[in-house]
């Protein structure tokens, strides 16, 4: 990727990334607030990588929450610990230090696991909105509707959809042939920029967008069938109006996770849509805190899960007591008390 010169870059060292023609200017900041941005994203990338390591524990460990559904949480969490893994160390340097320090092959691969990991979280809550679906509307048939082998096939699609989508537009030449009147060349020498970056906002709104109107559509039918069938309850059996009110509680908890996963990415997916059309015009510093508003969403879902589930509070004490290593922890019905 070849560079544009910027004057003064050797005059003024500590302003650019680089001592060599073509740098990046840099914002440099005084070492306390450095110190304060790098703990505060250490902070949320341990409790990314924590929390999720826990909902992957959990659903692993105890029979009893091998479910389809859990399965499909399991295979979500994954997505988000390898955020916290992968991206957000290298995305916390590049946040503070203003600059990219680790060439143009390492960039190439952090944009890709960066989209494959939250276009594979999207997909999962796509496919779990269905599965809530499922459930609460068809609650006969769900059980031979929804089985472990159908979860196993979403997952293999949840990750293998985004991960080629994503590798056709880094890995080959797709773009750059299609595009190549209107790519622009790389600004600057530390900057991890593609060059049909003013394109990748657009590229990704549809694979972003239509998940997320397939989600709220079911999840508004959920909404009004479970209305319906807490109306009609008292007509039911003690153990079928037991499962019913699961089943929507379950729903319901899904349903604060769709909702927060769309506050916290639609910020930073309008500003790149838009960005782009006005030739980057947004502060470096209001991008990175919608990049980071939504890198905090995959922090979320184990917080949710703590206050919503009963199974997984109980599922959490017992992975911190000495129960943990009994042969009989793993077959406790965590449903039970």
């Amino acid at each position: 990727m070849r560079a544009v010169f910027i004057q003064g870059a050797e005059e003024h060292p500590a302003a650019f990334c680089y001592q060599v023609n073509g740098s990046c200017p840099r914002t440099v900041q005084p070492l306390g607030i450095q110190l304060v941005i790098y703990l505060a994203c250490a902070a949320g990338t341990l409790t990314i990588v924590l929390g999720n390591l826990f909902v992957v524990f959990a659903v692993s460990y105890f029979k009893a929450l091998h479910t389809p559904t859990n399965f499909l949480l399991l295979s979500l969490a994954l997505a988000d610990m390898f955020l916290g893994l992968l991206v957000l160390p290298f995305s916390t340097i590049r946040s503070v230090e203003s600059c990219w320090f680790f060439g143009d092959l390492l960039c190439r691969l952090h944009t890709y696991l960066d989209t494959l990991f939250c276009l594979t979280s999207i997909f999962h809550l796509c496919f779990i909105s269905v599965d809530r679906h499922c459930a609460i509307c068809d609650p006969l048939l769900y059980p031979s509707k929804f089985t472990v082998r159908v979860a196993l096939r979403y997952i293999l699609a949840g990750w293998g959809v985004p991960a080629a989508y994503t590798a056709l537009f880094l890995y080959t030449d797709v773009v750059e042939t299609g595009l190549s009147q209107r790519l622009e060349e790389m600004p600057c020498v530390g900057s991890c920029h593609l060059p049909f970056n003013k394109f990748w906002g657009w590229l990704n709104f549809p694979v972003f967008f239509f998940p997320c109107l397939i989600m709220i559509s079911l999840y508004v039918k959920i909404f009004v069938v479970a209305t319906r069938q807490a109306q009609q309850i008292s007509t039911l059996s003690k153990s079928l109006a037991g499962a019913a009110k699961r089943e929507r509680k379950a729903a319901k908890t899904l349903g604060i996770a769709v909702g927060i996963y769309l506050l916290c990415w639609l910020p930073f997916t309008i500003d790149t849509m838009v960005d782009s059309l006005l030739n980057f015009v947004t502060p470096p510093l209001v991008f990175d805190i919608f990049l980071w508003f939504a890198y905090f969403n995959s922090a979320c879902n184990p917080i949710i899960y703590v206050f919503s589930y009963r199974w997984f509070r109980k599922a959490l004490k017992l992975t911190l007591s000495r129960e943990v290593f009994s042969p009989q922890t793993p077959t406790i019905d965590l449903y039970q008390g």
